[in-house]
Parts: C-alpha cells; structure tokens; sequence
C-alpha cells in the first residue's frame, strides 16, 4: 500500500492547530502537528510532508525564519510552504514570505473551502510524485534484470561460438540459469 500523504501543521496556538485539523479532515492527507519552527524543523528531519501550512508570527523563531531554514535544506526545499498569518493584510509581509520560499499566503479569517482545495492540489502532487518514483524504481530494476539477462546470452552465445559438446552444454546451463533468474 502506498504511503498517506502527511502534512505539518505549524502554529504556536493550539487552537489554531485544532482548527486546521479539522479543515483538513476527510482529505486523504495525515496532519502533524508542531507548536514551533524548532519543532517543525525537527519535525522535517524525519518526516516528508506533502505541504507546510505555517503560522508567520510565533515567538522565538517565527515563520519566516523557519521558511527560511526548510528552503535551505536538500531534503525539504521543495515542500510546498502555505503561510497562514492573523496579521492584517500588509503586502511587505506577504511578500516576505513569498520571497522565502512559500508558495502562497493566507490572512485570516480566510475561507476554509479554499485551503482544504489548495492543500488538496499539493497532496495529489505528492501522491503522483511518490507514484512516479515507485514506477522509476520498477523501471531501474527491470533495466538491471534486462542487463544481467543480456550479459548472460552474450555469454553463452560466446561458449557457443567456443565450440564442442561442452560448450554446447555449458551454454545451455547458462541460458537456464538466465531464464531462472539466479
């Protein structure tokens, strides 16, 4: 079975974390939950995720310093980043936060049906990404088999060529052993 999608949910204030939950709730995405950037940092060092949603104002590191930090980092720099913000609607901070990294940001209050629809999008993103990767991996692997199968008949076809009843036979052994797959 394929792996859920998961999503971190960044936001000092528990109940904003609740709220969030349960937006989220019945999308076939796993929400995490973190109260810091710290902990969404640790959070990201185990974890992949399919989108951040995060709290711009928090004490000690806020959201833009934490943006800053995930974009930095090889692992996560492509996690789409949703800023989510109870500041009025001052464009420097959106930009801001456009300019670390994030690919949208939301004032609050803001429409509930329009978060669950865009973390909808990052989440098929994700799973058809996860799915490519499952289909390269096939693909790498099958390459290999094609390889190791070609080595082999290029092996016997050289035994062949070697002449006499044994090499007749050892091509055979090596054919069969191709065809077994050991």
């Amino acid at each position: 079975m394929a792996e859920r999608a998961k999503a971190l949910l960044v936001d000092d204030r528990k109940d904003n974390l609740l709220a969030l939950e349960a937006i989220l709730q019945g999308l076939p995405v796993t929400p995490v939950a973190v109260e810091s950037g710290e902990a969404a940092l640790k959070q990201l060092l185990t974890d992949d995720f399919a989108v951040i949603l995060l709290d711009a104002q928090m004490p000690n590191m806020d959201g833009f310093e934490t943006a800053s930090h995930i974009k930095r980092r090889e692992r996560t720099r492509h996690v789409p980043i949703l800023f989510l913000t109870a500041a009025d609607r001052d464009a420097q901070l959106a930009l801001r936060g456009y300019a670390v990294g994030a690919v949208d940001y939301l004032t609050k209050p803001f429409d509930p049906w329009v978060l669950r629809a865009k973390v909808s999008i990052f989440v098929e993103l994700w799973t058809k990404t996860q799915q490519l990767k499952a289909q390269g991996d096939v693909t790498r692997e099958r390459d290999s088999q094609w390889q190791r199968l070609t080595e082999t008949v290029d092996e016997a076809a050289r035994v062949l060529r070697a002449g006499g009843d044994e090499a007749a036979a050892e091509a055979l052994a090596l054919l069969e052993k191709a065809r077994w797959g050991s």
